[in-house]
């Protein structure tokens, strides 16, 4: 006897919908899903498009409002065809758009036709950073008398706990500058920054900030992120340059609000 097949539940029948006409959403090539149709039960190819092209257009919409930056250096129909492949190559899987577009940079540093700007993509993950920073949880900056408060015999065993809205973007390009120069709405001039730029995102209070990390800041704030004591934050600051200033990268990363807590850890 051949088995019964269950009908379907009208959620069932609402899912497999939405994902017939989902799929093909984000690939020009791919034909309209046979249960889209028009009046009188005929085919709806046209429709379709319409809405296909409404999606794409407010997906690149958001990327370009997330990185105005970016999108101000390649112009607008540049940034459109870049946005276009990116969002075929890697649909969003989040309903919160502010979410899409974490892998854009990476795109950028793979396409073809931005080769050309080598340094785009950093300047696009410092838009990235920012964008990540204004929607992180709100928290209190550490407070420079708290750090003062530790016996100094115990600061090289002090860890510090990042704010939510911390992040470090090392680039090999002068990344900051450029990104600095265009993300505001006046005229660009002629950029004489030349070399590697690091950047730190902080978001102490309501405004997002983006500051330039001298020699070996970088790798100090990025030791201290990932919970290493901060001696041992120092001495890779110092191998990686010999201009390293302790002092006066406390008292930066504090000015930041970098951090929301410190406290000495275990000795070994």
């Amino acid at each position: 006897m051949p088995p019964v097949e269950r009908p379907l539940k009208d959620s069932e029948r609402r899912l497999g919908y939405a994902a017939a006409f989902t799929a093909g959403l984000l690939d020009p090539a791919r034909p309209p899903p046979d249960m889209v149709s028009g009046p009188g039960g005929k085919a709806s190819v046209r429709r379709y498009a319409v809405y296909r092209n409404n999606v794409t257009v407010s997906l690149i919409d958001a990327l370009a409002a997330s990185f105005p930056a970016t999108r101000r250096i390649t112009g607008p129909d540049f940034f459109r065809a870049v946005a276009r492949s990116h969002i075929r190559e890697t649909p969003p899987t989040s309903p919160l758009l502010f979410e899409y577009g974490r892998d854009f940079p990476d795109f950028i540093e793979r396409y073809e036709y931005a080769q050309a700007m080598p340094w785009l993509a950093d300047v696009a993950r410092v838009e990235r950073a920012w964008l990540d920073a204004y929607h992180a949880a709100d928290a209190e900056p550490l407070a420079s008398a708290l750090l003062a408060s530790i016996p100094p015999e115990r600061l090289a065993d002090t860890v510090f706990m990042p704010h939510p809205a911390t992040f470090v973007v090392r680039s090999r390009y002068p990344a900051v500058t450029i990104f600095a120069a265009n993300r505001s709405g006046g005229p660009v001039g002629r950029i004489e920054a030349a070399g590697p730029e690091d950047a730190l995102v902080t978001r102490p209070g309501l405004d997002v900030f983006v500051r330039h990390l001298p020699p070996g800041g970088a790798v100090f704030v990025s030791h201290l992120i990932s919970a290493k004591p901060l001696g041992a934050a120092a001495a890779a600051a110092f191998a990686e340059s010999a201009e390293f200033d302790l002092s006066a990268n406390i008292a930066g990363m504090l000015n930041a609000g970098a951090f929301t807590a410190a406290q000495p850890g275990e000795r070994a």
